[in-house]
């Protein structure tokens, strides 16, 4: 089993048996309506050095080693092959059991060889606000090529938190399929949960 919770935008905790990390921790104030992120972790992964992923400070390490098994594949922020907005790096952990791929700030398809690294996944962590990633429409066509047992969406805006040039989760809703709109910030990954877009709630 692994745990996932939302802490606003596109910063998650992973948990499990083995150890936890965060990933892509934004700097205090940098996203309207959301906290600051103050966590304790044995590692903490950015997918690229914008102040709302790369605030490395807001996590204190615990200084264990993390045996969870990391994986970088090497995208783009943009479809212009980084020539806008620059590099991003899509995250793949594998720890409890379970496989989770976490893609930052995604701007284009995967290419073939990514797509099949990605192949296995149990959850993913996928945008779908667009303006400074891939939009609903993008996010579905990875999330079909990848085929996760659950998508969890992240990176849009509500009428509380979130970038105003954000699209909104629902768009994203209307076409992906079933989905769960989920109480808290927390869902638990095992292999075999049933395939469906996880909506958390920002806490």
């Amino acid at each position: 089993m692994m745990k996932l919770t939302w802490l606003g935008h596109s910063c998650f905790k992973a948990e499990c048996e083995e150890g936890s990390v965060v990933l892509d921790p934004f700097e205090p104030g940098s996203v309207p309506g959301c906290r600051d992120i103050q966590e304790e972790a044995d590692l903490v992964l950015c997918s690229h050095e914008h102040y709302d992923h790369g605030y490395r400070a807001g996590v204190k390490l615990t200084g264990r080693a993390c045996p969870i098994q990391v994986t970088s594949l090497q995208s783009f922020h943009d479809g212009e092959q980084g020539a806008r907005r620059g590099p991003n790096v899509i995250h793949i952990l594998e720890g409890g059991g379970v496989k989770a791929a976490h893609f930052g700030d995604i701007g284009c398809m995967p290419s073939p060889e990514q797509i099949e690294a990605l192949q296995g996944c149990d959850v993913v962590m996928v945008p779908v606000g667009g303006f400074y990633t891939v939009g609903p429409e993008e996010a579905k066509k990875i999330v079909d090529a990848v085929g996760p047992r659950v998508a969890v969406p992240m990176h849009y805006r509500s009428d509380a938190f979130g970038f105003d040039v954000l699209g909104t989760v629902d768009e994203y809703l209307d076409i992906c399929g079933r989905w769960v709109r989920y109480e808290g910030a927390s869902i638990e990954i095992t292999p075999d949960m049933p395939r469906h877009t996880a909506v958390l709630q920002y806490e």
